[in-house]
This record gives structure tokens, C-alpha cells and sequence, in this order.
């Protein structure tokens, strides 16, 4: 290893040039949703694609969950053009990246058109413009399949809370919809009854019921579609692929060089629907008065997003058929679809995030609406949403992060709720599937479970006695401050709690055994535990030790500021009472035990690695890598379970070793096209296509081989191809950013932000 010096270039400007190389270019017509290509922006997803003539787009918001915790989409808009453009002539469709825009253009004849398809950043309005080289009718159809009651049966539960045990009667509950101010109005309006009363009885916490925070409560989601100079003209009726839909028409008063069309969209809590009404009229009202204005503020906020952070493989050699050019362009792809939710109430969710598109184009069993998606909607699986959080640090993406930060803020109270009335100890416990609003999926935690079962667990071979992934969140907190110097202290008590749980229930657990709560050596005992959903009741799992230990040991190293003198000597002690992790042996060489005990493997994942990634313990540069290294290679375990499938992150792991060849194997597969028309709607995985967490897990695993840091150490290209040249540009902590171009194995030129910092990089 080496300090490398080196002059800066006088210009990094290449990289909105080799940006533009990723954009995805169409020529020919889909011919359904599942060739759709992504577009949106602030909390905003749209599916855009042209079918029979038609331009068509599926409408999606973070947030719209109705009674049943489905995560509704918001209907489906169908823009037809007279004369026609796009039926059978010259056509193109162009995601661009740069501006966050998709343009669909055609020509027939001697007809042409143009329709640009945009969202605003800074509010929930979709814009769609035609401009057409002769005068052209524009016909716009709102389109639902909500127009009336609908029974989900079987497996379509799976899209909510119910999953495969659906109590009485579940029904998803028609919208409300039909023409009002020369547009198309429609909304959803949750019922006083939700699923939220039935897990809250289910779970035995009706004494604390009207203390628990329910965001399904008077919650109002829909919007209007509107056109410039355009008039309702009827209803219609039909059907996309299995769904039957009716529609509500908007037709342009005259034919027309140019149509302006928008979807605005809202979403509040209010106890009757003229509330509701009034903030989507101000945000209409918002949407005409300066468009052009909008447009620039959104354009520039795009500009900014790609500025922050990129990885560009073999850029002045793009190829579509070339495995690492593919896996450059499809992370930047990612990165788009994951700013299309910057500024959400709502995380991004990791089965499908807001581009899921009708089930049948993903599983030909499965007939069901445009509103499904396997593992819920408002549930939340903590494995998962992990892997769509933890890229966005080295992509320098701060505020992306706020939507799943402020998920937990606002569940602490149910969780520590939770504790409270099932143990009487103080601590917040948060569980795997967990619902928005903080208590377990009602499905997992089973209603055929014993009477004399622990009410604070759920009844799972799968779930059971998991909670520690929590703790990943808390180190994102903590990152977060120490990356770009975020304010820690609304987090201190979330994080302070989440520890105090496992402090708090191993000792009430002991006590429920035997008269000490600690064991001989003052430590406590972590049992049952899990080892992810795989080792199960586990005897001192190594991913919840390592957890802890690494949260607590950042707490402690915060600036002074952050913590009282009694929090920190609390803190201390609690780091005191965290056991050891185990080591075992494998094919002859010492590794990382996943536990000091357990029964029985449940599942595929490799938490003996946990202290790899997410916990950092181990890695370039760092004691014990050998160790570390012979984990990865010779456990039987992690052997068999080796994937790039997925929430597999067998990359990341491989990288954070410095393990160049298998990291760029399992990168390169993960990242590799979809096989779907949009390179980047992998999946389904083990969970729903577009799969976000696969996304999520190959951003990762690429960030790992490029750049890695240990304290204020920041190692380059630990796991880097020398024949893979690239153009990059990374966060670091302590409010760096590092930019660098890599040609035929070696670092040409690098730039380090601020200055000061280039004394502290090492390069491999």
C-alpha cells in the first residue's frame, strides 16, 4: 500500500457527458407495463410506456396505504393523440437521466409529436406536453380499477397486511371518482376500521390503544387530472390484461400544436374529504401559476443529484453488451429510481419501490391488479429496507435518507409501548415484518399461536426472537452525523432506547431462569437469539454482539456535545456487559461462528459475516482479516448459501475483504441487465420485481470495491479490476468527497474535499 500524490485534474466536467451515455433509448413501441421505463420525482413514481398507440402511465406516491396496508397505486392516465403519432411509424423513447424526464416521440407520415413526461421535485405534479408539428386532438382518460368493492382472495392478500390469513371479510374498498372543475377527481378515503384495530386487538394492546401513533387513521390519498383547455367527455369502459377498469375521458376543446395535461396529487390526514379537497386545489392552483418555473427547479435539482455522487464504468468505451459497462450504468439507473423518493413521508419500500406494474407480467399465476406486490405494503422487512439505505451514505444522498430515519422517529413510542406492556422493562423493541406503525405483520406473529405463548413475540420459526436489524439503522444515524456532520440528537433517544431494549429484556430474560442476570464474567446472556432469519435460537448470536458493540463504541466517540455525563458512564457500562463473539473451525482454518450456539438453520443469509458489513469489524486494513477472509472462503455455510440473487450479499462481503475477483464476479451479476426491458428492474428474487434491495445490495457491493475507510483512513480501490477503468466521485466521512479516474490500472488523477484529507488516503 501506498500514499499516492497527485496533481488535480483541472477538470472533472466529464461526468454530465458520460452520464448522458446512460440514458435508456427505445425505438419501438412495449407491449405491456412490464416494458415500462421508470420517471419521477420528490416522492413521485410514474411507469411510462406506449402500447396500441397509446401512451400510458401508471401512477404511484409513497404513502397511499389504505385500510388493509396495501400500498395503493394511483390509477393509470392514457393520453391518445389525433391524428395518431405513435401508431406504427418512427418512434423513440428516451429515459434522460440529466433532467429526470422521459420524452416519447413519433411520427407517421407527415404527423409528428412530442410528449414529455416530468415531475416536480418540490411538489406532487406530474406533467405531461405534446407538441405536435400539425394541430393535433389530445384525448387524456383517467383510468381505475377501483371503481367498485373488490375481494382479494388467496394469494393477492399478499399485497397487504392479512398476507395469507385474512380476517372475516377483507375488502379493498372502492375510490371515489367522477369529473369536478373541468377535470378528472379521485381519491381513497380510509374507513374508520382498519387493519390497524385488528393487530392492535390480535396483539393485546388494547390498554394502550389510544396511545399508539396510526397513520391509517382519516388517512386521504388521490388527486385530479386536468388539462389545458380541455373538457370531460364521458366515461368509458374496459380491460388491461386481468383487470376490468373503468375510465373518465378529458378531451381537448379544439385540435391544437401543443397540450399541456397534469396529475396533481395529495395526500393528508383529515376527518372529512372538503379538507382533503382544499390542499389539492392549493396544490393545482401551485401547479399552473409557473410551470416553466417548476421545470427549472427540478431540472437543477437533477443536475445537483448526479453532481453529488457517480461511478461510471469504462467511459469513454460504453458498450451495452459489455457485463462491468452494464453494471456502471445500471447503478446510476438505481440511484435514479431511488431519487424519484427523496423527499417522502414514507421510506422506499424494498419489493418494488414505486415502479410495480401488473403481477402477471411477473408471475403468470398471478392475476391480480395493478396494486400488487408480494410482502406487503406497509409492511416493512428490516433485512431488506437496510439494503436500499445503506448505498446512499457514499452516494453522499443525506437527505434520501430522512424518509426511512423518520419511519422509526415515529414508531418509537409504539415500540417502547410494546416493551412496556409485555415485559414491564423500558427499551424499544422492534421486530422483522414490521407494520408502519410499528407493530408486527399480523400474518408472522401468527393467530394460531398458544395461549401461554409471549404476547411480545412472534409465533415464527423464521422471525422469532429477531430484532437486532435495528441496530443497522441506529449506525446509519450515527453515520449520518459523522459523514456530513447531520445533526445526531433527535436521534439520541431512538438510538438510547433500541439499546436499552437488549440491555433491559437479556436480563429479564436471565432472571426468568435462574437468580443472576448476567453469566460469570459480568456479561450478559443473549438468549434465544437469531442470527438473521437463519440461526435460530441462537446461544450469543454474532451479528446482534457485534451490533451492539459497534453502536455503543460510536455513541461513546460522538463530540463531546452529543451526550451527558450519566448517558456516557450508561453507556460505558452497557459496553461492559456485551459478551465476546465465537469462532469456530472450518476445512482447517479458524472462522467467525454465527453464534456460540444454535438449534437449527431456518434460512440462506451468512450472519457470520455480519461483522464484515454492515459492522465493520473486520476488513482492509484492519486486525483479524485473515480470519475474516477464511470465514468467506471455507465456511460450509456461507459456501452453500452464496448468491447474487436478491438480498444476497456475498459482493459486499467479498469486497469489504479485498476479495477483487469474487467481488467482481457476484458485483457484475447483481448488476448485470434484468432481463426485463428496463435494464434495472431486477428481480423477483425473494421478494418483487423491480427488487430494490438487489438494486440496493449491487450499489453496495460496487461503492465497497472502489473506496472503504476505517476511522479518518481512506483506502482506494481495496477490490478494484485493474482492467476496469472508471471515472468516479464518493463520499467519505468528516465531509469528504473523493473523485478519481482509474485508466488501465492506474489512479490518472484525484481530487479530495477538502484538501486536508489527502494525507489520510491510501490507495491499494
Amino acid at each position: 500500500m501506498l500514499l499516492l500524490f497527485l496533481s488535480i485534474l483541472p477538470c472533472f466536467a466529464h461526468a454530465q457527458t458520460e452520464l448522458a451515455t446512460n440514458n435508456i433509448i427505445w425505438t419501438s413501441p412495449s407491449r405491456n407495463a412490464g416494458e415500462s421505463m421508470p420517471c419521477g420525482g420528490g416522492d413521485v413514481g410514474l411507469n411510462v410506456w406506449t402500447e396500441n398507440g397509446d401512451v400510458l402511465l401508471y401512477l404511484a406516491r409513497s404513502g397511499t396505504f389504505d385500510e388493509n396496508n396495501s400500498l395503493l397505486k394511483l390509477g393509470r392516465v392514457r393520453l391518445h393523440l389525433t391524428p395518431n403519432p405513435f401508431d406504427h411509424g418512427t418512434f423513440k423513447q428516451e429515459l434522460a437521466l440529466q433532467t429526470g424526464d422521459v420524452t416519447l416521440t413519433g411520427k407517421v407520415g407527415q404527423t409528428s409529436a412530442r410528449v414529455r413526461v416530468w415531475v416536480e421535485v418540490f411538489k406532487p405534479v406530474v406533467h405531461v406536453e405534446v407538441t405536435g408539428s400539425e394541430k393535433l386532438s389530445a384525448e387524456a382518460t383517467y383510468e381505475s380499477w377501483r371503481f367498485a368493492d373488490r375481494r382479494p382472495k388467496g394469494k393477492e392478500n399478499n399485497q397487504n397486511s392479512y398476507k395469507w390469513a385474512p380476517q372475516g371479510d377483507v375488502v379493498t374498498r372502492r375510490d371515489s371518482i367522477g369529473f369536478r372543475s373541468q377535470g378528472v377527481e379521485f381519491f381513497h378515503q380510509n374507513r374508520p376500521q382498519t387493519v390497524f384495530d385488528v393487530v392492535v386487538q390480535q396483539q393485546g394492546l388494547a390498554s394502550v390503544k389510544d396511545r399508539l401513533y396510526n397513520p391509517l387513521n382519516q388517512l386521504i390519498f388521490g388527486g385530479a387530472l386536468h388539462g389545458l383547455k380541455m373538457t370531460p367527455a364521458g366515461t368509458t369502459t374496459g380491460q388491461y390484461l386481468n383487470t376490468h377498469y373503468h375510465g373518465w375521458k378529458l378531451k381537448s376543446r379544439t385540435p391544437a400544436r401543443t397540450h399541456s395535461i397534469v396529475v396533481a396529487l395529495h395526500t393528508t390526514t383529515a376527518p372529512a374529504v372538503p379538507q382533503w379537497q382544499q390542499g389539492l386545489q392549493q396544490t393545482l392552483d401551485a401547479a399552473r401559476q409557473n410551470p416553466k418555473a417548476a421545470r427549472q427547479r427540478t431540472v437543477a435539482w437533477w443536475h445537483d443529484y448526479w453532481q453529488c455522487s457517480f461511478i461510471h464504468i469504462r467511459p469513454e468505451k460504453a458498450a451495452a453488451n459489455a457485463p462491468e459497462w452494464q453494471t456502471g450504468r445500471n447503478y446510476q439507473l438505481m440511484r435514479y429510481m431511488l431519487g424519484c423518493n427523496a423527499f417522502g413521508q414514507w421510506p422506499t419500500k424494498f419489493n418494488g419501490g414505486l415502479f410495480t406494474y401488473d403481477p402477471v407480467l411477473t408471475d403468470s399465476t398471478l392475476k391480480f391488479t395493478p396494486d400488487f406486490r408480494n410482502w406487503g405494503g406497509g409492511t416493512h422487512t428490516a433485512q431488506n429496507q437496510r439494503l436500499v439505505y445503506w448505498p446512499m451514505l457514499k452516494n453522499g444522498d443525506f437527505d434520501l435518507l430522512k424518509p426511512q430515519f423518520d419511519f422509526y422517529l415515529r414508531l418509537l413510542k409504539n415500540a417502547e409501548l410494546r416493551s412496556q406492556t409485555y415485559w414491564q422493562h423500558p427499551g424499544a423493541c422492534f421486530t422483522e415484518q414490521l407494520e408502519n406503525f410499528g407493530l408486527p405483520n399480523p400474518a408472522e406473529y401468527n393467530w394460531k399461536r398458544p395461549t401461554s405463548f409471549d404476547k411480545g413475540l412472534e409465533y415464527n420459526a423464521w422471525l422469532e426472537y429477531e430484532w437486532d436489524t435495528v441496530l443497522e439503522f441506529c449506525l446509519m444515524m450515527l453515520d449520518a452525523e459523522q459523514y456530513v456532520g447531520q445533526d445526531a440528537t433527535p436521534y439520541l433517544p431512538f438510538i438510547e432506547s433500541c439499546l436499552t431494549f437488549f440491555d433491559e429484556h437479556y436480563q429479564y430474560l436471565a432472571r426468568q431462569r435462574g437468580a443472576k442476570a448476567l453469566d460469570g464474567a459480568g456479561h450478559l446472556v443473549l438468549y434465544p437469539g437469531s442470527g438473521a432469519e437463519t440461526y435460530k435460537m441462537a446461544y450469543n448470536s454474532t451479528a446482534t454482539i457485534t451490533g451492539l458493540r459497534t453502536v455503543l463504541t460510536r455513541l461513546l466517540a460522538l463530540p463531546t456535545p452529543y451526550g451527558t455525563v450519566g448517558q456516557r458512564q450508561k453507556w460505558t457500562a452497557m459496553l461492559g456487559r456485551i459478551p465476546s463473539i465465537s469462532f469456530r473451525e472450518s476445512q482447517g482454518h479458524p472462522t467467525i461462528a454465527p453464534a456460540k450456539s444454535w438449534e437449527r438453520i431456518n434460512n440462506t443469509e451468512s450472519p457470520q459475516l455480519y461483522p464484515v458489513f454492515p459492522w465493520g469489524a473486520y476488513g482492509v486494513g484492519k486486525a483479524g482479516l485473515d480470519t475474516a477472509r477464511n470465514t468467506y472462503l471455507y465456511d460450509a455455510d456461507v459456501q452453500k448459501f452464496r448468491s447474487h440473487i436478491g438480498w444476497k450479499q456475498h459482493n459486499i462481503f467479498a469486497a469489504r475483504l479485498g476479495l477483487t475477483d469474487e467481488a467482481a464476479e457476484l458485483t457484475v451479476k447483481k448488476l448485470q441487465d434484468s432481463g426485463r426491458r428496463f435494464p434495472a428492474f431486477w428481480g423477483p428474487g425473494y421478494d418483487w420485481a423491480p427488487d430494490h434491495n438487489w438494486g440496493g445490495s449491487g450499489m453496495l457491493g460496487l461503492q465497497e470495491m472502489l473506496l472503504q475507510t476505517d476511522g479518518r483512513k481512506i483506502y482506494l480501490l481495496p477490490a478494484w479490476p485493474k482492467n476496469w477503468d472508471v471515472h468516479f466521485k464518493l463520499h467519505a466521512p468528516y465531509q469528504t468527497t473523493v473523485e478519481g479516474v482509474v485508466r488501465n490500472g492506474k489512479l490518472e488523477s484525484l481530487k479530495v474535499l477538502p484538501e486536508s484529507r489527502r494525507a489520510d488516503v491510501v490507495v491499494m
